[in-house]
């Protein structure tokens, strides 16, 4: 999957600190309207302040796309390399999400290539969880090479509803390296 992301109209680039306002504005949007695509609630994560999303940003990687002239956020990917040696060739996208009104311009493969050109530098596999019933981003995920390696079943628990989801990893081609 490739994409010239200069056709796109949502600029994308590493967030910093400085982005913390509008990158927890869009996370806690995502939370409140999609609660079953993440792991993480929307109450715990109003309940933090704004420097542990500064810290969050800063402490992993996380790429965001906004229109020139909107300072909003309209998506958001994250990435994730663990610390421990043994994992170290492996990252994690995570924290995926489109505002609904950027949806269909393209920007969440462009977010999703944008990961898996800068993983290639660093990891030689990304991996994903994704709900079973998100049929969009399964399809999205497919498209960039995703494979489905497993199922975890009630994996999520949402007002009183269970989901599965969905375990996939994308070969980016790197040789692992010892830092």
């Amino acid at each position: 999957m490739s994409m010239d992301a200069s056709r796109l109209p949502f600029p994308i680039r590493r967030l910093a600190g400085s982005d913390a306002d509008q990158y927890r504005a869009l996370r806690l949007e995502g939370l409140r309207s999609h609660p079953e695509a993440f792991g993480a609630s929307l109450e715990d994560e109003e309940a933090r302040p704004l420097p542990w999303f500064v810290d969050r940003i800063e402490r992993n990687v996380v790429f965001g796309a906004g229109s020139p002239a909107a300072p909003a956020l309209m998506g958001v990917v994250g990435f994730l390399v663990p610390e421990t040696a043994k994992m170290r060739h492996k990252g994690v996208l995570w924290g995926m999400f489109v505002r609904p009104d950027a949806r269909g311009t393209g920007l969440a493969t462009a977010l999703v290539v944008r990961v898996l050109e800068h993983a290639a530098q660093v990891v030689e596999e990304v991996r994903l969880t994704v709900v079973t019933s998100n049929t969009a981003a399964v399809r999205l995920y497919t498209r960039a090479g995703f494979e489905q390696y497993g199922l975890e079943r009630r994996a999520l628990k949402v007002g009183g509803r269970y989901y599965d989801e969905l375990l996939m990893a994308v070969t980016v081609g790197r040789s692992a390296q010892v830092r």
